[in-house]
């Protein structure tokens, strides 16, 4: 096949993407002076595209898939499509939201009060539609940036996105609406979706994608246990999971296998070694197919 065209977002989402596909089994290397990544796999070529862009390169068959935020799909009003979606971000991992954000003490309450006001943002067209849907008239201008201290001065309110809001905060502006949630999503060009090997091999890193997200927070217990000892073990592992009990050289003794999230393995191993398991041990996870 004809190598498989791949978008990476430059920006904030650069480098854990990089750090993602590399728990992947994707060795990308990024150098500063070229937007042409190298990846160990000869049939994929990697473009460093901002995140904002991404949509209308894979719709234009430029690429033939790529990682951007919903939102900017949505902005684009792309027709792509959604191989993935992938929950991450540049430090957390929850969804980012673009927000209707004005000066804590403004008298605009609603969208309503816009009527006639500045709006400052980067997501022009998402704000055009928003104000369209609630029968709103006033002027949208694009922002370059720093749009969090455009208000009061330049602008009466903004659209912006944010994780937690602490930025708006920070600038004395209070989110008054929401208007899209966005995460990650791993987009695929229809034409290069329908050329079988290239949708093979599509859906195959966006499952080994999906695998390194299931993994995080994870880690496995390998353990041994004795069979008279086993029910309280087993009770006092998280009753999602499914151990596996596998049975040792020693008839009265099992080992045991299984996934728990991380944060509960302080507390859970020495109650486990005080039920009568041993040889415990705990092993970093990458990937989990599910």
């Amino acid at each position: 096949m004809s190598k498989l065209m791949l978008g990476l977002p430059k920006g904030s989402l650069e480098q854990s993407t990089v750090d993602m596909f590399a728990k992947a089994g994707y060795k990308i290397e990024i150098s500063s002076r070229s937007y042409y990544p190298t990846i160990d796999d000869p049939d994929i070529e990697c473009m460093l595209i901002r995140a904002q862009e991404m949509s209308r390169y894979v719709e234009e068959g430029i690429l033939d898939c790529g990682l951007t935020g919903y939102d900017w799909i949505q902005e684009n009003g792309s027709d792509v499509v959604e191989a993935a979606e992938l929950v991450y971000g540049k430090v957390g991992r929850n969804p980012l939201r673009w927000v209707l954000a004005v000066p804590e003490n403004s008298g605009i309450h609603s969208v309503k009060d816009l009527e006639g006001k500045r709006i400052s943002t980067e997501a022009v067209g998402m704000t055009k539609r928003y104000l369209e849907k609630n029968n709103v008239n006033a002027t949208v201008e694009f922002s370059w940036g720093a749009t969090e201290v455009k208000p009061p001065r330049l602008a009466d309110a903004i659209v912006e996105i944010t994780e937690t809001g602490s930025s708006l905060r920070a600038n004395h502006l209070k989110i008054i609406d929401t208007l899209c949630v966005s995460t990650t999503r791993f987009i695929a060009n229809k034409k290069a979706y329908l050329d079988p090997v290239k949708k093979e091999k599509i859906e195959n890193i966006a499952l080994l994608l999906k695998a390194v997200l299931a993994a995080e927070g994870k880690v496995g217990l390998l353990l041994n246990a004795k069979k008279a000892d086993l029910d309280k073990i087993l009770g006092k592992l998280p009753a999602l999971e499914r151990p596996t009990i596998s049975p040792l050289s020693d008839p009265e003794w099992v080992a045991l296998n299984t996934i728990v999230s991380e944060h509960i393995v302080r507390e859970l191993i020495p109650e486990l070694k005080h039920l009568g398991a041993s040889g415990i041990v705990e092993y970093p996870l990458n990937k989990i197919v599910e």
